[in-house]
């Protein structure tokens, strides 16, 4: 009885240690933990995601992407604080697995006239009809 009661007291011990060791992590926007922080973003616009032009292949069969496009239809676009800043775009399938990624920088002098857009760099043909999701990261 008493190995039980000193296991079961071990048991607390070692989880409140865990459990204060957990609590005490913090996250913010260099730093990777365990919580949430607001993040501000380059542009307080909406961006759109849109594909590039869809090629037909016979070995697929299907249409097959290789772009993806990244589009401010504000009024008046903000992307000064955009402009140069590393992106990442990820192509997701069924089940949030990542079909492809692809990175680069926002290029520079994009506009300020609605539905102003940049292009990513071309990426191996992705099957357009298992595309389920896309995340984008600017700044990141």
């Amino acid at each position: 009885m008493k190995r039980i009661i000193g296991a079961a007291v071990a048991g607390v011990l070692a989880f409140s240690g865990i459990y204060a060791l957990a609590a005490s992590l913090t996250v913010s926007s260099n730093t990777l933990g365990a919580g949430t922080s607001v993040v501000s973003s380059c542009t307080a616009d909406t961006l759109t995601v849109g594909y590039g032009t869809l090629t037909y292949s016979a070995s697929v069969p299907g249409y097959t992407l290789t772009t993806v496009t990244i589009t401010d239809n504000t009024a008046a676009p903000n992307w000064a604080k955009c402009e140069g800043l590393a992106y990442k775009v990820t192509l997701e399938g069924a089940t949030n697995n990542q079909m492809v990624e692809t990175t680069g920088t926002v290029p520079a002098a994009l506009g300020t006239t609605k539905g102003s857009f940049f292009t990513t760099p071309v990426f191996a043909a992705q099957n357009a009809s298992l595309v389920t999701g896309v995340a984008v990261v600017i700044g990141g």
